[in-house]
């Protein structure tokens, strides 16, 4: 008894030692607030905890809208954690700027993840995200039935031509307010995102993406002219309106305003439910391909951080089938991988929201991969904008173009 005693006794110290020496590694996160995404990575947290006894994550959330402003001031600080979440086009910068350094991850274990959630920057990966997200031309079955139009495919979308007569038969009818709701309440990031597809697919661009150092042709020349026009002439001839009530675009297409809305998977099952034969088409086709926006939250490790082996570890072990799964069944974005979405409800084989992965894998197109991104944005978004208002389309993407290459100038060409 004794010596059971003793053994026991001897088995338990070790235990305490394993457990007091797991290194603590911080962890700061975007989604204070959401509930359904606190849980599942504070499970993934908690399983990783268990599963070894070298580290130990520690989190801390927040919310969403002061996220980037609190990890730039805790690089200022010196005082970032060592793992943080980004959102994918701004990470560029943030690696530029000093705030990360690349993962220590095995590649093969993401291989099959969708490109859009891999952040590579200057050759080197950065972060992974293990969900992305897609926007569609959402309408009904019913309405391209009455309205006389083609059903487009990924295979075949609509042409330019195809897409503007489908906009006229939609307004020509009388039934909706709108054509088309390409989104115009949502500000920020909602603009390169969602319209810059438009403006590539076109042919131009908000930067020239051979060399990153000028935006001069890409966002002023002829093709850019040609989207500017297209997209003042959305506004100019009553088929979208340049100022949209907030409430209108989260419920406009449900109460019958508009035939087409231009929106994300994250809003799918909202139009399904409300409309049973509610379609998800691919973006059209403006003459040099279809495009749609990549790149949402991925992980990454602050370059402060004493433990990067410690800090990778958990970043793979979170790249696991089942925690994609999870997140996309909790918060309705798209798994990384095809093997995830099989185990999902809305994406696998004959889930409502399959289309989405299938739009994902072939028309999707990552924001320019520069620092300078932050900055283009942001001034994308106001070009667009004044010219939705009735600016002169050529001398606002001149004026853009100078501020961007202004800026691009001022920071040495951003390490390009």
């Amino acid at each position: 008894m004794k010596m059971f005693t003793l053994a026991a006794s001897a088995a338990i110290l070790a235990w305490g030692s394993a457990a007091q020496a797991q290194q603590a590694l911080s962890m700061w996160y975007h989604g204070a607030g959401n509930e359904v995404e606190s849980r599942i990575i504070n499970q993934i947290i908690a399983d990783f905890n268990a599963s070894q006894t070298d580290w130990k994550v520690e989190l801390q959330s927040f919310p969403q809208a002061a996220y980037n402003d609190s990890v730039v001031a805790g690089a200022l600080a010196g005082n970032l954690p060592d793992i943080l979440d980004v959102d994918g086009p701004v990470m560029p910068n943030w690696a530029w700027a000093g705030y990360m350094q690349p993962l220590q991850i095995d590649e093969s274990k993401i291989e099959n993840f969708l490109p859009g959630t891999k952040g590579y920057w200057d050759g080197k990966l950065y972060s992974i995200g293990l969900w992305d997200a897609a926007v569609a031309l959402v309408t009904r079955q019913s309405y391209l039935d009455e309205l006389g139009l083609r059903t487009p495919t990924l295979e075949q979308p609509w042409t330019k031509d195809e897409f503007m007569a489908a906009l006229d038969a939609a307004k020509a009818s009388g039934r909706f307010e709108y054509a088309f709701d390409p989104g115009m309440a949502w500000t920020g990031e909602w603009y390169p995102y969602a319209f810059s597809p438009f403006l590539q697919s076109f042919g131009g661009d908000i930067v020239d993406r051979s060399t990153y150092l000028t935006a001069e042709g890409a966002l002023n020349g002829e093709a850019a002219m040609a989207f500017g026009e297209w997209w003042q002439g959305l506004f100019k001839n009553g088929y979208a309106q340049a100022t949209q009530d907030p409430a209108d675009r989260d419920g406009g297409f449900v109460a019958g305003k508009y035939a087409f809305s231009w929106n994300g998977n994250w809003a799918a099952l909202n139009a399904l439910n409300a409309f049973p034969d509610t379609v998800f088409l691919p973006a059209p086709d403006f003459g040099n391909g279809p495009k749609i926006g990549a790149a949402s939250w991925q992980f990454g490790i602050s370059a402060t951080s004493k433990f990067p082996e410690g800090a990778s570890a958990f970043i793979e072990f979170a790249l696991q089938d089942k925690y994609l799964a999870a997140f996309s069944d909790g918060i309705g974005l798209i798994p990384a991988t095809r093997t995830a979405a099989a185990m999902t409800e809305n994406y696998k084989e004959g889930g409502p929201m399959e289309v989405f992965f299938g739009l994902t894998e072939a028309q999707a197109l990552v924001r320019p991969v520069t620092p300078g991104y932050v900055v283009q944005a942001k001034v994308f978004e106001k070009a667009l904008a004044d010219i939705a208002n009735g600016a002169d389309v050529a001398s606002t993407l001149d004026a853009a173009v100078d501020e961007i290459n202004a800026d691009i100038e001022k920071n040495g060409g951003y390490g390009h």
